[in-house]
């Protein structure tokens, strides 16, 4: 999913957005004769309506996702880019048809067909800087982003008020999707539980974590001991 998006930021935007920048500059250095622009409004108007529609859809599912962050709060600490890019794409493919009819306007209202390949430009101009803020959060989920530091300070007391854990060191998250976390936790037991009771204490810690956050499906832990090195049995490292 993390792939696709940063795929889909850098070929039809940034692409698209060079294409656009390219054919614009061409149509200001040898402008083309004006002609009759009704089919290109009536086309302009029926994707201004499409894509209207599209974005309605696409951001009132981003409105219900976000709960009560802000908007580019929202958008940097999602870990499902399907809900932002969709957003982001419409809008500016919206505003990218407003300078196009603008453009096209202009250009036959002041007869300078030069206009239209500014219009041209700037639209190349917008799908280039959505494309790049795309790539970037995109990428920054590829290489791996880990859950907020509030959720790992509470999974830290939640594992830590199991009355074997005498402490968590370094948890550690992984998103490999919006609903798939890999978590990471050294363990340390308290100097008087036995290594027969490890095991059953990992799975009380793997169930609560779990129960309270059903996205963090792989857990992985290095069990310890005060009084001991590293516990040498099954139970010292387990993965779920």
């Amino acid at each position: 999913m993390y792939f696709w998006s940063l795929i889909v930021a850098v070929t039809i935007f940034g692409v698209g957005g060079g294409i656009s920048i390219y054919e614009g500059i061409l149509h200001i250095l040898h402008p083309q004769p004006l002609q009759d622009p009704t089919w290109s409004y009536v086309v302009l108007g029926l994707a201004f309506v499409f894509e209207a529609i599209v974005l309605y859809i696409a951001l009132k599912q981003f409105l219900i996702l976000k709960g009560e962050q802000g908007f580019l709060q929202s958008v940097r600490t999602s870990k499902d880019p399907t809900t932002f890019v969709v957003v982001f794409e419409d809008a500016a493919a919206l505003l990218g048809l407003v300078v196009a009819f603008l453009g096209i306007y202009l250009a036959h209202r002041l007869e300078n067909p030069y206009l239209d390949g500014v219009a041209s430009v700037v639209i190349g101009s917008i799908l280039c800087a959505v494309a790049g803020f795309l790539a970037y959060e995109s990428k920054s989920l590829l290489i791996g982003e880990g859950a907020d530091p509030r959720t790992l300070d509470a999974i830290r007391r939640l594992a830590e008020a199991d009355p074997a854990v005498e402490r968590i060191e370094r948890p550690l998250t992984m998103h490999f999707g919006p609903d798939t976390v890999l978590l990471t936790l050294d363990v340390l037991f308290g100097k008087n539980v036995p290594a027969s009771e490890v095991e059953s204490a990992v799975l009380r810690l793997e169930k609560a974590i779990q129960g309270e956050y059903p996205e963090i499906q792989h857990i992985f832990m290095d069990a310890r001991s005060l009084g001991t090195r590293a516990l040498n049995d099954p139970a010292r490292a387990r993965t779920v």
